[in-house]
């Protein structure tokens, strides 16, 4: 197996044997309402949920478009039109 599987397996571990542990409820206040008995395991759970999804979001590559590729390759087309010389061009046709 390779580092980063191990890492990864290790820490899925560590991280399900802490929200088993932490699983008493606890009273949790929404901004409206009133508050609401909930399991420590949901809360943390998707708090961790969320900080994955945020995460990966954010730190995923960003398309790149270069406009550079494009001014190249229109030079080089115009230079490829322009490197006949009208002889050349009356031999072809």
């Amino acid at each position: 197996m390779k580092g980063k599987t191990i890492f990864i397996v290790v820490l899925t571990a560590l991280l399900t044997i802490f929200l088993m542990v932490n699983n008493d409820a606890v009273e949790f206040n929404f901004i409206i309402g009133n508050p609401v008995e909930v399991s420590k395991l949901i809360v943390i759970g998707i708090c961790i949920l969320i900080g994955f999804i945020l995460g990966f979001i954010t730190g995923r590559p960003r398309k790149t478009y270069s406009s550079y590729n494009d001014e190249v390759e229109k030079n080089y087309a115009e230079e490829q039109k322009s490197t006949l010389s009208d002889e050349d061009r009356d031999y072809i046709s």
